[in-house]
């Protein structure tokens, strides 16, 4: 088990899993549907799953790449811990356990799960395709507040799509910070992404450009339901923290991309999902 949590890196289930929950208790607040335990724990099951599957078949499909950059040569499957054949399987697995919990959920989600799957294992095909490899990462990512609403709800609605869009956006725009990292690798092993493809100082204006967007998301749903004082706090702090990893990371000093990439993000997901928990509480 400890082997497959490091193969998907379980700890940066910080990223999506803080607005799949708003998503959850939107719906709950914003509609006559009641809280279940049940419909809790499968969507987190569906959560859990999903991102495995993404992860493991990202892991699986980048192997031989991995095994030639240095920085990602230490990743389980080049580094001989896990094999390929292992990966794949826990990817099915996951699959699966994501489309069953899909059925038990309500038949909305059930007919929609195919297309998720697509989108989050199809992420890992896009490096050797196109730059918007970090826009296709954030629309997987940015489906967890819409799907987590479709779970209570069976439908859809413009607020958690307005924060599926700032998923997308801000999550885009970390990617693009994080693949700073290999943008002389990606360029001599014709693989793609925004910094290979437009160089560091133009990334990181792209990546500027989105987290704008991302803040403007999250603002959004003001204007179509009740907020308070916590919500307007979440939402300043959320912004600090977009506005931070930009300040301490520069094409030219990559030094700290790492506390940009999961301390800076960790922090404004997990924060301002407690502040809208706090608003819609008190």
């Amino acid at each position: 088990m400890k082997k497959y949590m490091s193969l998907v890196l379980f700890a940066h289930s910080i990223f999506a899993l803080p607005f799949a929950i708003i998503g959850f208790f939107l719906a709950i607040h914003t509609t006559n549907y009641g809280f279940e335990w049940k419909l809790f724990l499968l969507m987190l099951l569906c959560m859990v799953t999903a991102r495995n599957a993404a992860m493991a078949f990202n892991r699986y499909l980048d192997r031989d790449i991995d095994a030639l950059n240095p920085r990602t040569a230490v990743r389980d499957i080049p580094a001989g811990r896990i094999a390929p054949k292992q990966a794949l399987t826990f990817t099915i697995i996951n699959c699966l356990v994501f489309m069953l919990a899909c059925y038990f959920i309500n038949p909305m989600c059930l007919m929609l799960s195919p297309v998720a799957l697509f989108v989050i294992l199809f992420y890992s095909y896009m490096k050797r395709i196109s730059p918007l490899c970090h826009i296709v990462l954030g629309i997987g990512l940015g489906l967890a507040p819409v799907g987590a609403y479709l779970a209570v709800t069976g439908h859809f609605h413009i607020v958690p799509i307005f924060y599926g869009l700032a998923v997308l956006t801000w999550v885009s725009g970390f990617d693009i910070i994080y693949a700073l990292q290999d943008e002389e690798f990606d360029k001599e092993h014709g693989l793609n992404s925004i910094p290979a493809n437009f160089g560091g100082k133009t990334a990181l204006r792209i990546s500027e450009v989105l987290h704008i967007f991302s803040f403007i998301f999250v603002l959004l749903p003001i204007w179509f339901m009740p907020t308070g004082i916590f919500y307007y706090i979440g939402v300043a702090i959320y912004g600090m923290m977009l506005i931070y990893q930009h300040r301490i990371v520069s094409p030219t000093d990559l030094s700290r991309v790492d506390r940009a990439f999961m301390t800076a993000n960790g922090i404004a997901s997990v924060v301002f999902a407690v502040f809208y928990l706090l608003d819609i509480l008190f």
